[in-house]
């Protein structure tokens, strides 16, 4: 190469190390507007003491396998509710042993739930929005077509 060639090769060399360098600045999902482009849905939050949600969330459970198909479908939604429970967090030392035992008997079916919502960027942006790990998901309910409820042990964000 002549001394030309080579000082164009080299800036382009240069060139293209510094713009795969650069930061890329996405959207954060911790902007409200955004949440509300990527999930589109009202998202209400509620905190419930476990014993007033118990019930209702080992019925929510004990229909997660029909509850799944849809969660694979949904790319819209009006409303999603999150429902706090701050007692059955990995720090208050996990679910009340009738939600666990039921987690434990549906262990397949939750563990296929968390991947679903972990592969729709709608819900998995709705949830990852309120800092609620998918991992802390016990369970979801619909509340009609358009309306999700998620069951979450985990403690609303500060």
């Amino acid at each position: 190469m002549t001394g030309s060639r080579l000082q164009r090769f080299a800036a382009m060399v240069l060139l293209a190390a510094s713009v795969q360098a650069a930061p890329v600045h996405a959207q954060g999902v911790t902007d409200q507007e955004a949440v509300d482009r990527i999930v589109g849905s009202q998202v209400n939050e509620e905190e419930v003491r476990s014993e007033a949600g118990d019930e209702r969330v080992i019925a929510a459970i004990e229909k997660l396998s029909d509850n799944i198909d849809i969660v694979r479908k949904i790319t819209a939604l009006d409303r999603v509710d999150i429902v706090y429970m701050p007692d059955s967090s990995r720090i208050e030392g996990g679910p009340p042993e009738k939600i666990a035992s039921k987690l434990s008997e549906h262990s397949e079916t939750v563990a296929t739930l968390r991947r679903e919502l972990e592969g729709n960027a709608l819900l998995y942006h709705a949830i990852n929005s309120k800092n609620i790990l998918v991992q802390d998901v016990l369970a979801i309910e619909f509340d009609g077509e358009k309306n999700l409820i998620i069951f979450a042990a985990a403690k609303p964000a500060q």
